[in-house]
């Protein structure tokens, strides 16, 4: 190709340099940005578990499931005197239900006062006296419950009226020595004259006529 020649193709050639030089700085803009975005889903994918890795664990008594201690947990629960109260309205009516020959009914009500009885033992199982020694409510619970509350219970399983007033009027000569223990000799139980619950009718369920 002579001078001429050369000379008249130059624009040709210098839009095709041209051309050649924009696609690959475009090619090079579009590698540099598909690796960035390769780097940043990178980060995303395992910084979270790199930094899971590399915090600290949280020091005891910290987060929001951390232990409390025992004279928070005290704080919390409630007063062994409301679980005696609930304990005294269902043992109170228990004997009007014996007394009436209502045993299904005699049976719910001693069930849950030997509930509400053990509660109140597990909320304060040690008392202390103004003497300073402790007693254990826990070991005594369990002697009333498992011999006076215990001939309760058989009375009504065996539908015996004098067996269950006898055990009765026994198991309230058993509460009152757990006060007198407890320095609280002055709480002193009788056989209830009234029911606490005026709306139940203690009458046993009359029988189905055939």
């Amino acid at each position: 190709m002579n001078t001429i020649e050369t000379e008249r193709h130059y624009p040709i050639i210098a839009a095709r340099r041209a051309a050649l030089a924009f696609r690959f700085k475009a090619w090079m803009a579009a590698a540099s940005g598909a690796a960035l975005l390769l780097a940043g889903t990178s980060e995303l994918l395992f910084a979270p578990s790199a930094r899971a890795q590399s915090a600290p664990e949280p020091k005891p008594g910290q987060g929001a499931v951390a232990p409390m201690d025992p004279p928070t947990v005290n704080d919390r629960l409630p007063d062994q005197s409301h679980e005696m109260q609930d304990a005294a309205y269902h043992f109170e009516n228990l004997w009007f239900a014996g007394d009436k020959q209502n045993w299904p009914l005699a049976d719910y009500y001693l069930r849950k006062a030997r509930a509400y009885l053990a509660l109140a033992v597990r909320i304060k199982p040690v008392r202390q006296t103004g003497a300073g020694s402790k007693v254990d409510l826990t070991g005594i619970w369990s002697a009333v419950d498992h011999s006076m509350l215990a001939q309760i219970d058989t009375a009504i399983a065996h539908q015996d009226v004098a067996g269950f007033r006898t055990a009765y009027r026994q198991s309230i000569q058993g509460c009152e020595a757990c006060h007198t223990a407890c320095d609280r000799a002055y709480i002193r139980l009788q056989v209830p004259s009234a029911p606490s619950a005026a709306i139940i009718n203690f009458d046993p369920p009359s029988l189905p006529s055939h």
